[in-house]
């Protein structure tokens, strides 16, 4: 209400009050409140407070005037840039919240100065700090001088991020690890010293622990599989994780670098997952194929059998787009099937496509037939124009097809008639029509 008000100058009294006032609890939020309404005009007049409140002795107080000094940058950055002093000082503060929202504040006075926020760096990683949340901060601030100004693994940014990898607390581990992964300037082998202790991650008791790694794993996988072959006996013992999220990743990590001695692996444990999971892994299906082309039997096996199982419309729009991505870009990979309605016909209208084009064309036909005696009514009449692009395609199929369409104008509905009707007629004048 601040925005419409016209005696805001009553409330900023009040917040004033409470600020410096013995009733610790309403000390913070009075602290937030004052500065969601001040405007530039009023920055000069609220400057000594939040000086004071910077170097509270209590953390909440403390916390407060530096999170809502963050904000304050947007209107008066000149006048925060004043309290400099003031938060250096907060950065030696015991409390690691505080520790690390001065911290961030610091960053954000002197973000401009490329060579301010370099000596920033150097110094607090020589001073070691308290608080694992600033030592994470610091670690990503490092990254970015690294990708922004070009440096290789010879900078000191980057040895202060490796160094990181020998840290006391998980989290900072973990952040410097994830931070050199994914880092323009590092190569396979520079990545190993972070894939090692992912790695001893994977075995951690503490299922977040497990999680993040094997994440952050998948992702080097994309680009290096090679890099992660020495985590996959580790990789392996996750696929029966109890955490299904975990043991997902677990599987589309281990398919990256290889396929066939894990399709058995992940049928064991597809049902237990969620549509949303299945579906990652149907992602990881669809990269493998344009990978290793080669293995697109054993890989469009599997997604026949995910698309025959319990699903809902999204995870089976995922297999029938993968299926179709596989024979669009390989010419000898062709096979589905499907429930819902749509997803069936699109199906249908592939294998009419390309059905013909394989060198046993003749395979199908029952298949899509089935689709003629089993389906709706929208599924049969697109099973119809299939079956007409293999007659018409193939001179020994002709007769067979044939004969089926001369059964489906019987059929109950007056589109799968019509259709059956147009092009048995089509056909049997030997009209190239449909070639």
């Amino acid at each position: 209400m601040s925005t419409v008000a016209n005696d805001v100058i009553i409330v900023t009294s009040s917040l004033t009050r409470d600020m410096t006032g013995k009733e610790d609890s309403h000390r913070g939020p009075a602290i937030r409140a004052l500065c969601k309404i001040t405007d530039p005009s009023m920055m000069q007049s609220v400057e000594r407070y939040m000086k004071q409140a910077i170097v509270d002795k209590l953390p909440s107080v403390a916390s407060a005037a530096l999170t809502s000094s963050v904000h304050l940058m947007r209107q008066g950055p000149a006048v925060v840039k004043r309290w400099v002093n003031e938060v250096q000082e907060a950065v030696n503060n015991d409390n690691i919240m505080v520790q690390y929202h001065a911290l961030g504040l610091l960053y954000q006075i002197r973000r401009t100065n490329k060579h301010a926020i370099r000596k920033l760096i150097v110094k607090f990683s020589k001073a070691g700090l308290r608080s694992p949340y600033a030592y994470c901060f610091l670690i990503r601030i490092a990254a970015n001088l690294i990708n922004e100004e070009g440096e290789g693994t010879d900078s000191p940014m980057y040895d202060f991020i490796d160094s990181c990898l020998r840290h006391k607390n998980e989290m900072v581990i973990y952040e410097a690890a994830s931070t050199i992964v994914s880092l323009k300037c590092v190569t396979p082998n520079e990545l190993s010293s972070a894939v090692n202790v992912l790695q001893l991650f994977i075995s951690s008791p503490k299922p977040v622990l497990r999680y993040a790694a094997v994440r952050t794993l998948n992702k080097v996988a994309i680009q290096y599989p090679a890099a992660v072959t020495a985590c996959n006996v580790d990789l392996e013992t996750l696929i029966t994780d109890s955490n299904r999220s975990i043991a997902t990743l677990a599987i589309t990590t281990l398919l990256k670098p290889g396929v066939d001695r894990l399709m058995k692996q992940i049928s064991s444990f597809s049902s237990e997952i969620s549509d949303q999971f299945k579906t990652v892994v149907v992602d990881a299906i669809k990269s493998l194929c344009q990978k290793f082309p080669r293995k697109h039997t054993v890989l469009m096996t599997f997604l026949s059998n995910m698309l025959r199982e319990e699903g809902g419309y999204e995870y089976k729009k995922a297999i029938v787009n993968t299926i179709i991505s596989i024979v669009e870009e390989n010419p000898e990979a062709k096979e589905a099937d499907c429930e819902h309605t749509s997803l069936a016909t699109r199906i249908l209208h592939l294998l009419g496509r390309e059905g013909p084009r394989t060198t046993t064309p003749a395979k199908y036909i029952r298949y899509i037939y089935n689709r003629v005696i089993l389906e709706n009514a929208p599924v049969r009449a697109a099973a119809v124009s299939a079956l007409a692009k293999f007659g018409a395609a193939s001179e020994d199929l002709l007769s067979n097809i044939l004969v089926l369409l001369q059964r489906t104008t019987l059929d109950q509905d007056d589109e799968v008639r019509d259709r059956a009707t147009f092009y048995y007629q089509l056909l049997k004048h030997n009209d190239k029509a449909l070639n």
